[in-house]
């Protein structure tokens, strides 16, 4: 099921949104729940009951309590896959979503072509994140690990850890060949490590900062480390 939250301090506007989407979804035989919050705060007490409860969130910018921009900002602390989109009726503030990596934006009043042609790109990212994983067997168990959920890879001898936030997981297999299989966001930093540059928070002379952690970088990795960082700011 598709979960989508609806977070605008104005029930019209909510109202209509809602309208929009649930048309579209149900005309594509999608199976959805939608969640209405008037302000940031239910939004993110929601998250932090859990952090995946939904997939899409459309945001508004001005609402009354922190802002739609601070929200955002809290809910990449807790999640860092959902796609964010902003709903706004200035589009001055369109800049401020490239910190929190928004997907795209909605001018009020709402153009529904718009809203469609977003919506058709949320749902390609979701798509492109989901069906994307790690097979592995421990024993006589086999576990799915989504490459979205995975912080890094470590290289110890024979063996290859595998960190989440959750969970660690060790296997008998090569970095190099782990490497070939990851999705562009991770990137290889030292000859024992490969990060998510998603939950890269900071990167200095010769180690970065991931999830509260250090690692460290070798010379040769740091330049290709700054250039792929720089562009997940973008994003």
């Amino acid at each position: 099921m598709l979960h989508i939250c609806i977070c605008d301090d104005e029930k019209v506007q909510r109202n209509n949104l809602k309208v929009i989407i649930s048309t579209q979804l149900e005309l594509k035989g999608i199976d959805f729940h939608i969640m209405e919050c008037e302000d940031g705060e239910s939004l993110i007490e929601s998250l932090n009951k859990n952090k995946n409860c939904f997939d899409i969130i459309f945001l508004d910018i001005e609402m009354n309590g922190i802002n739609g921009i601070e929200t955002a900002k809290q809910i990449r602390d807790i999640n860092d896959i959902a796609v964010i989109i902003f709903v706004t009726g200035f589009a001055d503030y369109v800049f401020n979503g490239y910190e929190v990596r928004a997907l795209n934006y909605v001018l009020k009043p709402y153009k529904e072509e718009k809203i469609l042609d977003i919506l058709s790109q949320a749902l390609k990212q979701i798509d492109s994140i989901q069906n994307k994983f790690l097979m592995i067997q421990l024993n006589r168990n086999i576990y799915r690990i989504y490459f979205h959920d995975i912080i890094y890879f470590i290289s110890d001898k024979r063996k290859l850890i595998v960190v989440t936030d959750e969970n660690t997981y060790e296997f008998y297999g090569k970095l190099d060949d782990i490497e070939k299989e990851v999705p562009s966001f991770f990137i290889r930093i030292h000859q024992r490590y490969l990060v998510n540059l998603n939950f890269v928070s900071c990167v200095e002379d010769n180690e970065l900062e991931i999830k509260g952690q250090k690692l460290p970088i070798s010379r040769s990795k740091y330049q290709d480390l700054m250039i792929a960082f720089a562009k997940t700011m973008l994003r």
